[in-house]
């Protein structure tokens, strides 16, 4: 039995109540690992240790942090398969997703943002008095601060990948973290400590508490010596932190739910449009909140197009996440299989039409180690009215609906109709529609032939109830620092 700890002021502790937790896999039902049920007193302690750590990380040179991020990234390439096969049994995506992306992206993570701190300037102005009433000459320019301790919370679906994405640009701009992950998939934010320590990041500069949201994420969002909150996770906790944050006025970045829009156009390439749609609507299970789970199609090419969607989703290998073969594996917790069973019993009662899929896979289609595994058939599901709950509400699972669309304004409406705005792709030849419609979309990101292509200089981020703030980039950059104008007379 694996028994986690959480890591404050570079080193592992238990809980200050010795309180554990459970850890599932969620490929065999079984318990394999316990974590700390971590609560405002574990809190406090990695909030101390960040809050000492501070000043020095923050002191020495960009280049200085920078080369200790690039030792980490170095590192978590060497332990690749190491990482990649506890993120797999944590979370049940196939091993070879993990190996294949997660990993590496999170390696990408730390590389990307190591070297954009060394490529940062200031804005500056030159200022002639602008015909102001008592306005004089003067030259203006900014400086960029560390906030000092940001707190980060990450979700379960992609666990080291997208911490890593908070972690990497709060680290190379001076600030010192906390960082709770999942309590669902932790092991790889534990590593994660190790991994700072080896590439020599000082104690208390990075800390992970483990535990729950209500115990240690509340506390971590509502402690004064946190002045700023990244989240990533569901709208509903996302708007409870909103509230809590907007009352202590901190800084906050919220990236929530989606519910995608893949739109596919007559002229569209109809084989890449094809492949696209199942890797955009099934990779990581459905568990990813960029996946195009509204599958608009003009109706042209509905018949032809859906027919062969459905054969390729049907044909997807189900099966132990840990076989090199597995192309689809287990829904990461149970609460969150018996989810994606309800919506799709909702589904049914609404009267749609399941195409495949459609219920969990029988044990006797599972390996022997899996017998007792969350696993669910990829589904698609035709028939639904645009505004009933299934079509409005995050699955986040293997399920794709079907709408059809006979006008590029139809399809703008029916993108639009939700009351998120995440991301949307659309598939046209049309370089004009491409242009006009992306502009029309409710969506922060929008990919235009392509699904999941992510350019890290980019804003990141949704509108509506999809979020509040951007990641990436220079929005990154400027999120988890403190702007200061300093004006001087000339």
């Amino acid at each position: 039995m694996l028994e986690l700890a959480n890591y404050i002021n570079g080193k592992h502790v238990p809980a200050a109540s010795r309180k554990v937790l459970p850890i599932i896999e969620p490929a065999t039902g079984l318990q394999y690992s316990t974590v700390p049920d971590s609560d405002a007193v574990d809190v406090d302690q990695a909030v101390a240790a960040a809050k000492t750590a501070f000043p020095a990380w923050s002191a020495i040179s960009s280049h200085q942090r920078s080369q200790h991020l690039l030792r980490l990234a170095d590192l978590i390439d060497a332990n690749v398969d190491a990482l990649a096969r506890a993120e797999s049994i944590d979370t049940g995506k196939p091993l070879s997703l993990a190996r294949s992306i997660d990993i590496p992206r999170s390696a990408a993570n730390f590389r990307f943002f190591a070297t954009a701190i060394l490529h940062t300037a200031s804005e500056l102005h030159d200022f002639d008095g602008g015909g102001i009433p008592g306005g004089v000459p003067a030259i203006n320019y900014t400086l960029r601060k560390p906030r000092g301790v940001a707190g980060l919370i990450s979700p379960w679906n992609l666990p080291l990948y997208l911490l890593s994405w908070k972690i990497a640009p709060a680290l190379a701009t001076g600030n010192a973290v906390v960082c709770k992950p999942s309590e669902v998939t932790p092991v790889t934010a534990s590593m994660l400590g190790d991994l700072a320590s080896q590439a020599g990041i000082p104690a208390g500069v990075l800390n992970v508490v483990h535990g729950t949201g209500g115990s240690a994420g509340a506390a971590l969002v509502q402690h004064d010596d946190v002045p700023a909150i990244s989240f990533t996770g569901s709208t509903r906790v996302g708007q409870w932190i909103g509230e809590h944050c907007g009352a202590r006025s901190k800084r906050t970045s919220l990236e929530l739910g989606g519910k995608n829009p893949f739109i596919v156009f007559a002229d569209a390439d109809l084989p890449k449009a094809l492949e696209t749609a199942v890797r955009a609507g099934f990779t990581n299970q459905g568990q990813v909140c960029l996946c195009g789970s509204r599958l608009l199609l003009h109706e042209s090419i509905a018949a032809e197009f859906l027919k062969e969607f459905v054969a390729r989703v049907a044909a997807l290998r189900i099966g132990d996440p840990l076989e090199p073969s597995t192309q689809q594996g287990a829904l990461t917790s149970e609460a969150h299989f018996h989810k994606v069973v309800s919506m799709v019993d909702q589904a049914r009662e609404l009267g749609g039409r399941v195409l495949c899929g459609g219920s969990p896979l029988a044990k006797s289609d599972l390996p022997t180690r899996c017998k007792s595994g969350f696993f669910f058939r990829p589904t698609v599901i035709e028939g639904l009215s645009p505004s009933c709950v299934v079509e409005q509400e995050e699955i986040f699972g293997p399920v794709v609906t079907v709408q059809t669309f006979s006008t590029d304004e139809q399809a703008i409406a029916l993108a639009n109709c939700t009351r998120y705005g995440l991301a949307a792709t659309l598939f046209t030849q049309n370089l004009s529609r491409a242009h006009a419609l992306a502009s029309q979309l409710d969506a922060g990101i929008v990919w235009v032939n392509c699904w999941m292509v992510r350019d890290l200089r980019t804003p990141f981020g949704g509108v509506k109830q999809s979020g509040v703030g951007r990641e990436g980039g220079l929005e990154a950059l400027k999120f988890f620092t403190e702007p200061k104008n300093v004006c001087i007379s000339v």
